[in-house]
């Protein structure tokens, strides 16, 4: 007895008082084989019970805080140096295979998220792959315009590049993942969060879209719907003893238009009435005539039946036990679309029982559930609702901004080249919010410029196209830390899914050597500068020239020429030093040279030295 005595004591003093046994969660993200970023504080993070006590233990070293009055909580880790596998406790959770390295955020439409399985053909290598050091995460989709989001979806996973996991990978993460191990040689993870088909609009938060009216969504609207597009008095206001003192009186029968009730929706109705102690516990029959529309209905809270539509009559069994003697309710839940419900005259409304019949006529208290007219009208309100912005940053970005990262990428534009005039100050916009959000001014940011797409053209051409390359140029020039990777070269006409990422991925990585990494190198093609009209030709100057001009191969092409009618034609162009000489032969006064500018530009051959081919560009704004 007192050996039991003292166990139970034990089990007590360290069970009993204690929050071993109730459960944290963490995000998908903090999970085997996550990489973290090397050389800034770490935020670790979850959920658990109020007040629950949280002991982090990582690299010899406790960390330790308690969940707050929301649930949430958060520990910081000191930075830690590139290393690893490690092993992580979080209370009783384990996480395995840790690294410490560079993570990269990987965001955009559906060129970012091409899975790695269609490539194997064009790169049977991957098949082999064998990497453990570096790790693809994928966001699970969760597309949510109405707020922002506490977490991501459940479901995300790290894979390493090894051969079992590598087809979990999305293409570009992948090579641009080898890049940067291979260059850096310490762990990568790639955290992919992207959706095909979206538009740049949807990754901007509503803050950053304030001059776009249109893509504003009315946050008032969405909240007051939350509390009007519900029935009000679902499971409360059928039950016997809800307190109705202060609701609206009406009388039975009648309908709402001629009793000033301008509604369509739900209507509540409710009436106490009295039965005779003989009929305690009996059976009865309600009778109520007929209702317009549909109707639920209760008797001392017991459902006791319902008619979908106008015409049946309604006869329904109370059952025996729901009747007591004395003060009785009945609850008649009314639905009308049309908003005239009510009650149809010269029809009978009443309780029969055995040698008793009680009339229903006369007084009933009434309120509305649903108001259909006021719904509509925040409904109008959000009548832009699915072309608003932000939802995927609600949903994808939003709950990761405490995950740590070094940089970002950036391949999408294709949905936006139908409306191209907003989109270098969205990407701006975008780039703004992103390093507001993550707490880093200066993060690295490289985008894909739009590589060849569709038939070429016979003629100079406008292009939807062109201008999102123009705008992902001028954003880079715009905003400092950024870089661009030209791609009008690797492209296919026939598919908007070119499948060479890894050229791709490596012009990436030239850009994140320079503006992340802070090596000096040549890591553009050249970038349009000036131009100046001599005679019957212009002469174009660059930056970015990488010890000179040449053509990648032959004679210069897809450079066009305008006079002053503004019509362009293709011209002739020759490098002279470290400038480029332009006309044509008809055009005695030109006033504009543009370059590579239509869809599929792929035979533009402008590059310097470097080997990096010369961004699209015009020198006009028509």
């Amino acid at each position: 007895m007192d050996k039991l005595f003292f166990q139970l004591t034990v089990f007590f003093c360290f069970f009993g008082g204690s929050s071993v046994f109730a459960k944290i969660r963490l995000p998908d993200l903090i999970s085997d084989k996550m990489v973290l970023q090397r050389n800034i504080t770490l935020d670790i993070w979850g959920w658990g019970d109020v007040g629950e006590k949280v002991t982090v233990r990582f690299q010899r070293e406790h960390y330790y805080t308690e969940a707050g009055p929301d649930g949430k909580w958060t520990v910081q880790l000191p930075p830690q140096a590139a290393g690893g596998p490690y092993i992580m406790e979080v209370n009783e959770i384990v996480i395995r295979d840790i690294l410490i390295g560079d993570v990269w955020l990987a965001s955009g439409q559906s060129n970012m998220e091409t899975p790695i399985a269609r490539l194997t053909d064009r790169y049977p290598e991957i098949n082999a792959s064998n990497n453990h050091m570096i790790r693809h995460f994928k966001v699970p989709t969760q597309n949510t315009v109405e707020s922002v989001q506490g977490d991501i979806p459940r479901g995300g996973k790290w894979h390493s590049a090894v051969a079992s996991e590598v087809m979990n990978w999305t293409a570009l993460a992948y090579f641009y993942a080898q890049e940067a191990y291979d260059h850096t040689k310490v762990p990568v993870g790639m955290l992919v969060s992207s959706l095909g088909g979206s538009a740049i609009e949807s990754w901007i938060s509503q803050e950053h879209l304030k001059e776009f009216p249109d893509l504003l969504v009315d946050q008032e609207a969405i909240d007051s719907l939350k509390i009007v597009g519900t029935d009000r008095g679902a499971g409360k206001w059928n039950t016997s003893d809800w307190n109705d003192t202060d609701w609206q009186t009406t009388t039975v029968p009648g309908l709402w238009r001629t009793q000033g009730l301008d509604s369509k929706g739900v209507v509540y109705y409710r009436r106490d009435f009295d039965i005779p102690p003989y009929m305690d516990g009996r059976h009865a029959k309600l009778l109520l005539g007929m209702l317009i529309d549909s109707d639920s209905v209760f008797v001392n809270g017991h459902f006791v039946g319902s008619t979908s539509y106008q015409y049946p009559p309604r006869k329904y069994d109370i059952p025996a036990g729901v009747l007591r003697a004395g003060k009785n309710n009945v609850t008649v839940r009314l639905m009308a679309n049309n908003g005239n419900g009510g009650f149809v005259e010269d029809k009978p409304y009443k309780i029969i029982g055995d040698d008793m019949e009680v009339d229903l006529t006369g007084e009933w208290r009434y309120r509305v559930g649903l108001d259909l007219d006021e719904i509509n009208g925040y409904k109008k309100r959000l009548s832009n609702f699915k072309a608003a912005g932000s939802g995927l940053y609600n949903g994808m970005i939003y709950p990761i901004r405490n995950y740590r990262m070094r940089g970002a990428i950036w391949y999408q534009g294709e949905t936006n080249a139908g409306r191209p005039q907003y989109y270098q100050t969205y990407l701006e916009s975008l780039i703004r919010n992103w390093r507001e959000l993550y707490q880093a001014p200066e993060l690295p940011f490289l985008i894909v410029q739009l590589p060849n797409y569709l038939e070429k053209s016979d003629e100079p051409q406008e292009s939807g196209w062109a201008e999102i390359r123009e705008a992902q140029l001028k954003a880079t020039q715009e905003v400092p830390n950024t870089a661009l990777a030209v791609a009008y070269d690797v492209g296919e006409w026939n598919d908007i899914h070119p499948l060479n990422k890894k050229d791709i991925a490596h012009r990436l990585f030239l850009g994140a050597r320079r503006i992340s990494y802070g090596e000096k190198l040549i890591s553009s093609g050249p970038i349009y500068q000036d131009m100046k009209i001599e005679g019957d030709k212009i002469a174009l100057s660059f930056t970015e020239i990488g010890g000179g001009l040449r053509s990648r191969d032959g004679a210069l092409r897809h450079f066009a020429i305008a006079g002053e009618d503004q019509k362009f034609v293709w011209a002739d162009a020759v490098i002279q030093g470290n400038t480029v000489i332009v006309s044509n032969a008809d055009i005695k006064k030109p006033i504009a040279v543009r370059y590579g500018w239509s869809n599929n530009p792929e035979d533009a051959n402008l590059e310097n030295n470097a080997g990096l081919l010369a961004s699209p560009f015009r020198t006009d704004d028509w």
